[in-house]
């Protein structure tokens, strides 16, 4: 037998003695996934970092709500709003936020974007000898590599005090940037074969304007390009413990371990396509539609293809329309509604206004033939996956690159909430499993058959 064949026939033993009743999970109440048979997440904990609501509680019954996201009780609209109207770059005063569990004052946020500065530089050979050594194709595997492999060039690197994880954590907000830039170009060139360049961060700019300096080789950008990245990182910063990354850093931090094992943890849960990869899914999607329909602005002709890829037989054959519904938001998600305004003004600079528009039509069209289909009562609308991707591709910002930008942004949450899992001391968070498999008895080796 070849060593595929036995591969193949070892998986297949596998799954035979794997493959659980799905009726015993509805027969022991088991909370698959940690949610309830409504979909409502199993309460595991509690923080103070942020808030995020789809539905309220009125009178003893559940009535569905515009969503909201609040950052340490700051409403989202107004935190960007703010950041917006004053004409200024807002990802480094959500971090502190996040962090410190208030707003800063001028002097703080000054301060604080110093330090953010200080922290923004990578061990001495760190690029050449880790991030180009051995370049991959998955960068998010590589930032998971670059971030435990910092922890051997810190000599404090098992110390969770408090003081100390807050210096890894700042750290860790401030190079990942840099680690992510540089190993897309560590790929572009060793692995696709496009020419290497490698550009310094400024410390006079803010985070997504470094990210658009290191990216591009001539080191330009727009006012706006700038802007509708760093409101992406504020929209992507945080969204509550419950969320599969988050989650996660929790679990692991509560066994004690390291600030860098409890990142590339998150890093790997990210990576997932069911977690960070949606906005490519999105974007893909798109580009099949487009090349299928021949009137973008026909909405018989767009709704009978959407039907198509619901009925598995057009796009990926998944049934899915990627970017539309969320397990928590019902009438709206706040993300996707403060993005698609600054989106809109993107495609107008980007003569893609048409694009947009076809988006636009698909958030009106999707919502009613998914609830046709599934007869389900709960609003369904586009989460901020639906317009990040189209974003993204605006700022020409590679395919590679957009689950590590969501990582950039996210780490800020994650920091917060290591932080806190620290400081509340919980026990180590260990779920139960019940073990359905019948006993057996040992036969020794010269019987078995």
């Amino acid at each position: 037998m070849s060593e595929f064949a036995y591969i193949n026939d070892l998986a297949r033993r596998c799954i035979e003695h794997s493959n659980i009743d799905p009726a015993l999970y509805t027969r022991y109440d088991v909370k698959r996934g940690l949610r309830d048979a409504n979909g409502k997440g199993v309460l595991t904990g509690l923080t103070e970092i942020s808030s995020v609501h789809g539905t309220k509680e009125e009178q003893g019954s559940k009535e569905y709500c515009e969503g909201q996201l609040r950052y340490r009780g700051v409403d989202i609209n107004d935190l960007t709003e703010g950041v917006i109207n004053e004409h200024r770059f807002g990802f480094e005063e959500t971090i502190y936020l996040l962090l410190m569990g208030k707003l800063p004052t001028e002097t703080e946020l000054h301060a604080f974007c110093e330090l953010l500065a200080a922290y923004r530089t990578l061990p001495e050979g760190f690029v050449r000898d880790i991030i180009m050594h051995a370049p991959s194709q998955d960068l998010m595997n590589l930032l998971a590599r670059s971030v435990l492999t910092l922890y051997s060039y810190d000599r404090s690197a098992n110390d969770i005090s408090i003081p100390n994880v807050l210096a890894q954590c700042l750290h860790l907000i401030s190079t990942l940037p840099m680690m992510t830039i540089y190993a897309y170009h560590s790929y572009n060139h060793f692995i696709m074969g496009h020419s290497l360049y490698i550009n310094q961060p400024s410390k006079n700019r803010s985070m997504a304007e470094n990210i658009l300096l290191m990216l591009r080789r001539d080191k330009k950008y727009t006012e706006l390009e700038a802007h509708l990245l760093d409101l992406a990182l504020i929209l992507h910063a945080e969204h509550g413990g419950g969320n599969n990354s988050t989650f996660t850093n929790h679990v692991v931090t509560s066994s004690g371990t390291d600030t860098y094992s409890a990142m590339a943890a998150s890093l790997c849960s990210l990576k997932g396509p069911r977690h960070g990869g949606a906005n490519i899914k999105v974007v893909h999607m798109f580009a099949d539609i487009m090349s299928h329909i021949s009137d973008w602005k026909n909405e018989d002709e767009l709704s009978a293809y959407l039907e198509k890829i619901l009925n598995k037989e057009a796009f990926d054959h998944s049934g899915l329309i990627y970017g539309i519904g969320h397990a928590i938001y019902t009438k709206s998600d706040p993300r996707a509604l403060i993005f698609k305004k600054y989106v809109e003004k993107l495609a107008a600079e980007k003569g893609r206004t048409e694009e947009f528009e076809l988006y636009t039509r698909v958030e009106k069209l999707a919502p009613a033939l998914i609830s046709a289909r599934t007869g389900g009562e709960k609003p369904i609308c586009a989460n901020i996956d639906f317009y990040s991707g189209f974003a993204y591709s605006m700022l020409n910002l590679p395919e590679e690159l957009f689950t590590p930008i969501f990582a950039i942004a996210r780490i800020a949450g994650w920091s917060a909430h290591r932080i806190e899992e620290l400081i509340n001391n919980g026990k180590i968070i260990r779920p139960a499993y019940m073990a359905v498999q019948p006993d057996i008895e040992y036969i020794p080796l010269m019987y078995r058959k």
